[in-house]
């Protein structure tokens, strides 16, 4: 039966143009693609998450000996997510004796775990002392929330932690 049917036909024959324009097209599209995967990888994330990694280098002596000093003052930061009509985040800073911490500036954000452009600083105000909570609204998402506790110019207390809100 495939004898009948092809009995009528010239068989083609592959000679060497053809063989070439296989070959480019192939290739054309192979290149074609890659060429737009990287131009997507490059514009979707500049891959940078610090400025020079020889600075952040030298400075992880000195975030050792501020993560040890942290762990001296024992000191108890809670965050609680809110719900309801008015969602947020409450934090609460005590001492090792549980007396709130006074004279505080927190420095709170929502860091994102992939982009550092796509990050959220949060405005916070002292409810009481030891006590604040977030004042800006917040995106949903899987986020770390990045809790820094100043007095003065000195960073006290650093902590992160992934949340979804």
């Amino acid at each position: 039966m495939s004898m009948k049917a092809n009995a009528g036909r010239q068989p083609r024959h592959l000679t060497g143009r053809t063989v070439l324009l296989y070959f480019v097209t192939f290739f054309g599209v192979i290149f074609a693609v890659n060429f737009y995967m990287v131009r997507v990888a490059i514009s979707s994330f500049s891959g940078v998450e610090t400025e020079s990694v020889y600075k952040a280098g030298l400075s992880f002596k000195n975030d050792v000996e501020a993560a040890h000093a942290q762990d001296a003052l024992h000191w108890k930061i809670e965050a609680a997510l809110q719900h309801g009509e008015a969602p947020g985040i409450v934090i609460t800073a005590r001492d090792a004796k549980g007396q709130a911490l006074t004279g505080l500036s927190p420095e709170i954000r929502l860091a994102h775990p992939t982009d550092k452009r796509r990050d959220v600083p949060l405005e916070f105000v002292e409810l009481s002392p030891g006590r604040f909570r977030n004042l800006t609204p917040m995106p949903e998402g899987q986020w770390d929330l990045v809790i820094g506790l100043k007095r003065d110019a000195e960073t006290l207390f650093r902590s992160k932690s992934r949340i979804v809100l």
